[in-house]
This record gives structure tokens, C-alpha cells and sequence, in this order.
């Protein structure tokens, strides 16, 4: 414990200095429904299990979100790695493709909700497969929000992956055509390992900017679950507690994924060099 306490002394000092100072700003104000007191946040944040504002428990918003986020980060990944490696390696479809993703890139992805709501409406999984109706998890998860999240999460991966391809020193691929790779053989053996460090740079950032669009996402219409439906509805409640709660909530399971991918883009990267 006092090793642990040694090591991480420099990085729990800042965090425990903002609490101080939020807990001494919250009882100075005494105003909980603009500063909550920090105890306060730590009652809900302590009782996962217990119905907030009848919208379910603080554990049931997490996991709806996180299958949210999930679901749309998959659906990113599965659509531009692929595209990024084609776009990385062959120079002309690049060309085709390069002025339409620079055109879609910069657009933000809260910009496509008034589409994605007249196209999609509030239609969710259980419309395409009723047995999950009866989950009060999977039932609440709506096309659109998937939709906002896929958007947010697709550019950086698609990016990350074309300069991933395009940094293979050329020596690389011209060795590996001369012992006869190509077409498949090439992608799996040469061009997928020596481009995954910044592939998963990419799906790391991603992941960051799901998170990100969660909130945005969960406050459109048809929403009735999910910690960024949650911080809006106890916001209108005045429940600053609660919306403190979840935002927290949030900001710990970004930082357990943004953990595991920075030690997988760790091993990755020592894994290329050697």
C-alpha cells in the first residue's frame, strides 16, 4: 500500500486538491442545487443499485450506455479500418474517396441529428427483434443514438488507419513481394501489423469522441435511459447531485477503456519496433 501510495503520490495530489477545493467552495455557497457538496455526489455514486428518479439504477444507466457507445464504436470499426486500408494502399480509389471524406469530416456529429431523427425516428433494436422488448437494457437502445456515436467515432479511426498504411516503410512491402505476398497474404502478414500501432491510436481517440456524443445523443428524443439522459433529466429536477454523479460515471469508464487501449498501443508499439 505505501509503495502503491509513493508511486502514485504526484498524480492522486491534483485530483484530492479540485475535491478540497469543491467540497470548501460547495459548503461556502451552501447552494446544492448549483454546487453540490461532494459527499453528496459520493451518496449516489456509493448506491449503484438504487432507482434514481425512476429511470433506473446508476449501474442500469452505465450499462445502457456503455452498450450504446459499444455498439456504435463496433459499428465505426468495422466500416473504417477497412476503408482506411484501401485508402491507405491504393493511391487511386484515395483520390476518389478523399474529397468526400474531407467534405464529411469536419461536420460535427450533433450537426446530423436533425437528419438522423427524420430518417430514423426513435426506432430501436427492439423494432427488429422484438424478443428484446422485454429487456430493459436492450429496449431502450435507439438506431439514432448508435447512429450519432458511429459518426463521432468513425473519422479518427478512418484517419489513423490511412496514415497507418501510408508510414510502412516501402522496403517493407517490396521485401515481402519479393517472397511472393500478395493480394491477402500482403494485408495479414505486412500491411495490418505494421499499421496497427496507429491503428489503435485511432480507436483509442474514438472511442474518447463516442464517449463524447454519448451525452449529446441520449438527450434526443426517445431517450428514457442512459447516464446523459439522466444528468438532463435530474437537470431539469434541479439535482445537480445526481447530474455531478453522472458525469463522474462517465469520466471513470472513459478513463478504464482509454487505460486498457494506451497499454495495448504500448505492447503494440514496442511489438513493432522490435
Amino acid at each position: 500500500m505505501k509503495k502503491f501510495l509513493r508511486r502514485n503520490a504526484y498524480r492522486l495530489l491534483l485530483p484530492l486538491l479540485l475535491a478540497g477545493g469543491w467540497q470548501a467552495m460547495a459548503m461556502w455557497l451552501d447552494k446544492p442545487t448549483v454546487l453540490p457538496r461532494l459527499d453528496a455526489v459520493a451518496t449516489v455514486l456509493f448506491s449503484p443499485t438504487v432507482n434514481i428518479l425512476n429511470t433506473g439504477s446508476l449501474l442500469d444507466n452505465m450499462a445502457i450506455s456503455l452498450i450504446r457507445v459499444v455498439l456504435g464504436f463496433l459499428a465505426a470499426v468495422v466500416t473504417a479500418v477497412p476503408l482506411g486500408l484501401a485508402m491507405g494502399f491504393f493511391k487511386p480509389f484515395n483520390r476518389f474517396m478523399d474529397s468526400t471524406v474531407e467534405m464529411l469530416r469536419p461536420i460535427p456529429p450533433l450537426a446530423w441529428v436533425p437528419l438522423v431523427l427524420a430518417w430514423l425516428g426513435i426506432r430501436g433494436l427492439s423494432d427488429w427483434m422484438p424478443f428484446l422488448a422485454l429487456s430493459p437494457i436492450w429496449s431502450g437502445i435507439q438506431f439514432s443514438t448508435l447512429v450519432i456515436i458511429f459518426i463521432g467515432a468513425f473519422f479518427p479511426i478512418l484517419l489513423n488507419t490511412i496514415q497507418g498504411v501510408r508510414g510502412i516503410p516501402t522496403e517493407y512491402i517490396e521485401s515481402a513481394r519479393t517472397l511472393g505476398a500478395r493480394g491477402v497474404p500482403l494485408l495479414i502478414k505486412v500491411i495490418i501489423p505494421a499499421s496497427l500501432p496507429l491503428i489503435v491510436t485511432g480507436l483509442r481517440i474514438s472511442l474518447g469522441i463516442g464517449w463524447m456524443c454519448l451525452v449529446a445523443a441520449e438527450m434526443m428524443p426517445g431517450s428514457s435511459s442512459g447516464l446523459g439522459y439522466l444528468i438532463w433529466y435530474a437537470y431539469e429536477l434541479m439535482r445537480a447531485d445526481i447530474i455531478v454523479a453522472g458525469m463522474a460515471a462517465i469520466g471513470l469508464i472513459g478513463f478504464i477503456m482509454d487505460r486498457g487501449f494506451r497499454k495495448l498501443e504500448s505492447r503494440l508499439y514496442w511489438g513493432a519496433l522490435g
